[in-house]
C-alpha cells in the first residue's frame, strides 16, 4: 500500500496478553461495494492514498496494514445490559483490526468494526451488519462530531452482498461491514470482566496499561493513589461525553456499560435519536418500555455505570474513597455542559452564578414550550432572535421575557465566515427520525444515494460554521 508520511501504525492492545482477547478471522463475504470513504479521517492518518481496491482490501476483506496486527482481535468483556449483569458477551460481530498514532495529537487510536463476522462471543449471531445499520452510524457519528461531541468517527462502509433476516427492519436486508475510529476499545465491561473472574492482577495491569497509553500524564501516581485517579478522569471523561449529548439533543438509546469506555467517547449506535423538542422521557429504542435510558436519564444511567466501575477498584481503594470519587461527576457534568451550551449559543458565559441562572431559563422555557430543539439554538446563536424563524410568534410571548433580558446580557462570541453563512440560512442541519428515514427510504427502494450525499454535505457546512473560530474552518 502507498505509506504516507502521516501513518503511523501502534501495537499498542497487542501488550495485553490473551485474557483481554482473541485472535480471529474476518467474515469472507460475496461482494464489495464501497458506501464510504472517510477521506478527511484517512488523509490525517496517512490512508488516502489507498486505491479503492486497496481500501476493499484492508477494510473488506481486513489484510493487515503494514506494521500492524497481523490478526484481529476480539475483545473480551461483560456488561450490565438495562441493569442485568451478562457474562457471555465480547465482541461478537467486530473486533479490533487495527491501531495507529493519531498524528497531532499522538494519541492511540483504534480501527475497530462492526459486523466483520462471527467470533467466539457472538452466541447466536450471524455477526453481520446491515447496511440500513451502518448507513444510521455515520449519519450519527457525523453529526455528533459537527456537534462537537467526542464521538468515534465511521471511516468506511462497504457494502457486503448478502442478504440478511432481522426482526426490526423489513427482510431480507442488505448487509455491509464498517470500520470507526475511536480512542480506545477499553470499556467499564472490560473492567467488569476481570473483576468477575476475581483476577485482581489483570485488573491492575490493564489499569496500567490504560494510563501508559490513554493517559500518561498520570503516570507519576503510584499505588492506591494512581487508580484512584485512573477513576477520576473516567469520571470526568464519561461526564463531558454525556453533557455533549444532553445540549446536542441526543438520545444514545443503549447505555449498557459494555457501551461506556474509559476515555468518554460515545461510540457504538442502534437506536439512537436526536430529540424533536425538550423532552426527558423522550426514548430512543423500542424495546425500552421503562425510559431506563430516556434523554433526561442519561447523566443518571452513564453514573450509575460509573458506580460499577467503582466496584472493580474496590479491591485497591475503599468504598469511602470511590463513593468521594464519584460525588463530582454531578460538578464535571454542570461544569461542561454550561461550557458546550454556550458555544452552541454563540456566547461567551460570564463564569459566575449568572449563567446557571441563565441555563436554568433557558431549560424551563424549551420544556414549556416545546419548540423544535436544534431550531431553538440555531434562532438564538449569538443571542438575538431571528424574526425569519417559524418560531418567532412564540419568542415574541411573555413565556420568552426572561429568557429575552437575560440573553441581553451576554456578549456575542466570534464568529468564522463559515458561521456567518450557515447562520444565515432560515433553519437548521437536523437528524430527526424522519430525515433518516427517508434517506433510507430512497437508497432501499432505488439505491439512490443522492439524499444521503446532500445531507453529509450539510453536516459539513454546519461542521465548520460550530467549531471554535480558534481552528481550522476549511475542511
Amino acid at each position: 500500500m502507498p505509506i504516507s508520511r502521516h501513518y503511523r501504525p501502534s501495537l499498542a492492545h497487542a501488550k495485553l496478553d490473551e485474557r483481554f482477547y482473541d485472535r480471529v478471522s474476518p467474515a469472507s463475504f460475496p461482494n464489495h461495494i464501497i458506501r464510504w470513504r472517510n477521506q478527511l479521517w484517512a488523509q490525517k492518518l496517512g490512508l488516502d492514498e489507498l486505491t479503492n481496491a486497496e481500501w476493499i482490501e484492508h477494510f473488506g476483506r481486513f489484510a493487515p496494514l503494514p506494521d500492524n496486527h497481523p490478526s484481529p482481535l476480539a475483545l473480551r468483556y461483560h456488561g450490565h445490559q438495562f441493569r442485568h449483569y451478562n457474562p457471555d458477551l465480547g465482541d461478537g460481530r467486530g473486533f479490533l483490526f487495527a491501531q495507529m498514532i493519531e498524528p497531532l495529537t499522538a494519541h492511540v487510536l483504534d480501527l475497530g468494526t462492526k459486523g466483520s463476522g462471527q467470533t467466539p462471543w457472538s452466541r447466536f449471531g450471524d455477526g453481520r451488519l446491515t447496511l440500513k445499520g451502518g448507513v444510521r452510524e455515520i449519519l450519527a457519528t457525523e453529526m455528533l462530531e459537527a456537534y462537537g461531541v467526542n464521538t468515534s468517527k465511521t471511516l468506511s462502509l462497504i457494502e457486503t452482498g448478502e442478504e440478511l433476516a432481522r426482526h426490526d427492519e423489513p427482510s431480507p436486508t442488505r448487509s455491509s461491514v464498517l470500520v470507526r475510529l475511536s480512542h480506545s476499545h477499553i470499556r467499564i465491561g472490560t473492567f467488569q470482566r476481570l473483576a468477575y473472574l476475581r483476577d485482581n492482577d489483570a485488573i491492575e495491569t490493564l489499569i496500567n496499561h490504560v494510563i501508559t497509553y490513554y493517559m500518561a500524564d498520570l503516570s507519576t501516581y503510584e499505588g492506591a493513589e494512581r487508580i484512584a485517579q485512573f477513576y477520576k478522569r473516567v469520571i470526568e471523561n464519561v461526564a463531558h461525553c454525556c453533557a455533549q449529548w444532553m445540549v446536542s439533543g441526543f438520545v444514545h438509546g443503549v447505555l449498557n456499560t459494555d457501551n461506556i469506555n474509559i476515555t468518554g467517547e460515545s461510540f457504538d449506535y442502534g437506536p439512537w435519536r436526536f430529540v424533536p423538542y425538550f423532552d426527558p422521557n423522550f426514548t430512543a429504542a423500542y424495546f425500552d418500555e421503562n425510559g431506563l435510558y430516556a434523554f433526561g436519564r442519561q447523566p443518571q444511567a452513564v453514573k450509575w455505570n460509573l458506580a460499577r466501575l467503582a466496584e472493580c477498584l474496590l479491591p485497591f481503594l475503599t468504598q469511602e474513597h470511590v463513593s468521594e470519587l464519584l460525588a463530582e461527576f454531578d460538578h464535571h457534568l454542570a461544569q461542561s455542559y454550561a461550557h458546550h451550551l454556550f458555544h452552541h449559543l454563540g456566547l461567551i458565559p460570564h463564569g459566575n452564578e449568572s449563567d446557571t441562572h441563565f441555563i436554568k431559563l433557558w431549560t424551563q422555557f424549551l420544556h414549556d414550550t416545546r419548540v423544535p430543539f436544534a431550531q431553538a439554538h440555531f434562532d438564538w446563536h449569538g443571542g438575538k432572535m431571528r424574526h425569519d424563524s417559524p418560531c418567532a410568534p412564540l419568542y415574541d410571548s411573555d413565556a420568552m421575557k426572561p429568557l429575552r433580558k437575560a440573553f441581553a446580557d451576554y456578549t456575542k462570541a466570534p464568529i468564522t465566515p463559515a458561521g456567518e453563512a450557515y447562520f444565515a440560512q432560515s433553519t437548521p442541519c437536523t437528524m430527526l427520525i424522519d430525515d433518516v428515514e427517508a434517506i433510507w427510504d430512497r437508497i432501499a427502494k432505488d439505491d439512490d444515494w443522492s439524499a444521503f450525499d446532500e445531507k453529509i454535505k450539510e453536516i459539513a457546512a454546519m461542521k465548520r460554521a460550530l467549531a471554535p473560530k480558534t481552528e481550522d474552518n476549511t475542511g
